[in-house]
């Protein structure tokens, strides 16, 4: 599926401003999620990666109405960082929106540039370690399964951006780690 498949339903575009950042992750401005989605400007984003004690990946289908890569799996939770937000702040607000996770301590793991197809993104990593019960933003969350690494890493429906930030806390030895 595409975001041109005349097949999905309309997608959902919030009404929020954004963080804008220049090439070198310094701010610029904010700007409305439409017009940076349209001018594909640079902006931060979180991606928390949720690990549970056996090790599995908690792995996210999108609902069909997010404006990009709808129905596509995401192998971190996470989003846009709002204009003046802290990226930290945002990283819990933002796991807090789609799972329902709160006050779980989250480990910052680095910081990665993605520029591809149109997207311009200065992303955050987190890893948090959680076993309790989740409870789903329907707006953008469809459902949710838990996956070993490996399986997850392989699946052809990731979200691109997801699978690099997976991908680099796998490289970075951040996943062998005991739960």
């Amino acid at each position: 599926m595409t975001a041109n498949d005349s097949t999905l339903p309309p997608p959902v575009i919030a009404d929020e401003h954004i963080q804008l950042v220049d090439a070198r992750n310094r701010p610029c401005g904010s700007a409305p999620r439409a017009m940076m989605r349209r001018f594909h400007f640079w902006h931060r984003a979180t991606y928390i990666v949720v690990r549970n004690a056996k090790g599995d990946i908690c792995v996210q289908r999108r609902t069909l109405t997010k404006e990009v890569f709808p129905g596509d799996d995401d192998l971190a939770a996470g989003g846009v960082v709002g204009a003046g937000e802290a990226v930290h702040q945002a990283a819990r607000r933002e796991l807090a929106e789609e799972l329902g996770i709160r006050g779980q301590p989250l480990r910052s793991c680095g910081d990665f540039r993605y520029d591809k197809d149109g997207h311009h993104i200065y992303g955050s990593i987190y890893l948090v370690d959680y076993d309790g019960p989740l409870c789903l933003q329907p707006e953008e969350v469809a459902s949710v399964r838990w996956m070993p690494l490996k399986e997850a890493l392989a699946l052809e429906t990731a979200t691109p951006d997801t699978h690099s930030a997976l991908g680099m806390l796998y490289a970075g030895g951040w996943l062998e780690q005991a739960a």
